[in-house]
């Protein structure tokens, strides 16, 4: 995992790592403002229906909590080594103090406002042989008063008094953000350094501009009053315009749930990630490791579409875990180097795509260099992985590059080029090869598409020939205009990069 050096905030690198990025991001001071709950996981086994109705009766065996909502999100900042302060009001009841102690317990700093006779959020689910069989919730989700919501914009206000590097604010409806708090945001707006909003109502925050806003397909839809639509990318890349203007957003991630998410930055192309589906009862807790990386990168350096790429693997580390569950760095680590498996063989990649093939997917195929990653490549490899179910990306070996692009060529090692393209969830396959044109390859994959940069023309493309003969099309596109490697060496050798 990288972030691109042509970021406004980017220390200059072209291509950063996982652990660099990380050690930029380390001790950041992050605010998270909203709504938190206790979350209670009540665990047994089922080996019988129940007499008075043909439910389960499930033997517990045990009984734990964990931070539930923005005291998660909270909770994932912390895992993934930031130094998160959580802005919230919780009951003066036992649920509130649970709920106090996991947070500081996970590395929170909780500066909470007591509200006597509230009863604090509690979720509780049942599971059954790893099951949910039923959730049940409790709790006060009404308005919090008016003093309560005063002393929470004191809070904040201190807060940024004292320095904060982000503010992220989660909104679920449970009471704890209302008017008051909406209008100390809107006014505040010019001090807050970068503002995250994670809203089931997210038009209701459009006044106060956010950096980035993360709404739901379902949420998104609401803001734009349209029906279901069976294809959502397609619907959040059509409405792209409209949502950015209703939500009033530098960035806006559409998440997609088994999808993956779709980011709308400027006026750039959407960007599409990926993820792996994992089964519902695992999710709790992702759309909070989502935000938590995408924070992070952000503060780290990364443009948008490749803080989403963090965000993404975040979210795809913690379905992986029971529970509600927080990704930390190693668990973020570990999702990274299963990306980078993504790196297959030359002579193992025909019958990975065979197997592929047995399942009726499209494959894409494209290759080059990729030797310094830019924002023009991410974009053409997200482009391509639209035209298919599987891209297969071949990649210049050093000595290929050399003998393609001189003696000082290429800047990164072979193998730092393929893990960072593996690192790109629109990438499914990433292969090494030594020869000036990757015809070898192109015979053992066979591939429905071969795709090349729209600064070539079909009839120039060597390999177009071979591939209409193989059975497959030939597509170029879109060249992103004055973003090329050559470009981005010269402008460091002379000194004139930003």
């Amino acid at each position: 995992m990288y972030a691109d050096g042509g970021s406004p905030h980017a220390p200059g690198a072209a291509s950063v790592r996982l652990p660099e990025l990380a050690g930029r991001w380390r001790g950041r001071r992050v605010a998270v403002l909203g709504d938190a709950l206790l979350d209670c996981w009540l665990e047994g086994n089922a080996r019988r229906l129940c007499r008075e109705a043909p439910v389960p009766v499930v033997a517990l065996d045990g009984r734990h909590y964990a931070c539930g909502g923005a005291a998660n999100a909270a909770a994932n900042l912390a895992g993934l080594g930031a130094h998160p302060v959580l802005v919230t009001a919780l009951g003066d009841d036992r649920a509130g103090e649970l709920l106090r102690e996991r947070a500081e317990a996970a590395g929170v700093e909780v500066r909470a406002v007591s509200v006597p006779g509230r009863r604090t959020m509690v979720k509780s689910r049942v599971v059954a042989d790893e099951q949910v069989a039923v959730r049940y919730d409790e709790g006060d989700a009404g308005a919090v008063p008016a003093r309560v919501a005063d002393e929470l914009c004191a809070t904040l206000t201190a807060l940024l008094a004292e320095s904060i590097d982000a503010l992220v604010v989660c909104d679920y409806e449970a009471g704890v953000l209302g008017p008051r708090i909406s209008r100390w945001l809107v006014a505040q707006r010019a001090t807050v350094p970068l503002l995250i909003v994670d809203s089931h109502m997210p038009g209701r925050w459009a006044p106060a501009e956010p950096d980035l806003i993360t709404p739901s397909y379902a949420e998104a839809r609401r803001v734009l009053a349209t029906a279901e639509d069976g294809d959502r990318p397609a619907w959040v890349t059509r409405n792209a315009a409209a949502l950015r203007r209703s939500l009033r957003a530098g960035t806006v991630a559409v998440t997609l749930d088994t999808e993956g998410a779709v980011v709308l930055a400027g006026d750039e192309t959407p960007y599409r990630t990926y993820t792996q589906p994992a089964p519902a009862r695992l999710a709790s807790g992702a759309g909070d490791s989502y935000v938590a990386g995408f924070t992070l990168a952000l503060l780290a350096g990364a443009p948008p579409q490749l803080a989403a790429e963090v965000a993404q693997l975040a979210a795809t580390a913690a379905t992986r875990l029971p529970g509600t569950a927080v990704c930390d760095l190693s668990a973020l680590g570990a999702a990274a180097d299963a990306a980078e498996q993504r790196v297959v063989v030359a002579d193992g990649l025909a019958r990975t795509v065979a197997e592929h093939r047995r399942h009726g997917r499209r494959i894409v195929f494209t290759n080059g260099c990729f030797d310094v990653l830019h924002r023009g490549h991410v974009g053409y490899l997200n482009q391509a992985k639209r035209l298919g179910d599987v891209l297969v990306v071949a990649v210049n070996s050093d000595e290929s590059v050399r003998r393609l692009k001189g003696p000082d060529r290429p800047v990164n090692p072979e193998a730092d080029r393929l893990a960072v393209l593996a690192a790109l969830s629109c990438v499914d396959h990433v292969v090494l090869f030594d020869a000036d044109s990757p015809t070898a390859l192109l015979e053992a994959v066979r591939p429905d598409v071969y795709v090349k940069g729209g600064d070539y023309r079909p009839d120039l493309i060597p390999e177009a020939a071979l591939v209409r003969r193989l059975g497959g099309e030939v597509r170029v596109l879109d060249y992103l205009y004055d973003r090329s490697t050559s470009k981005i060496i010269e402008k460091i050798r002379t000194g004139a990069a930003a």
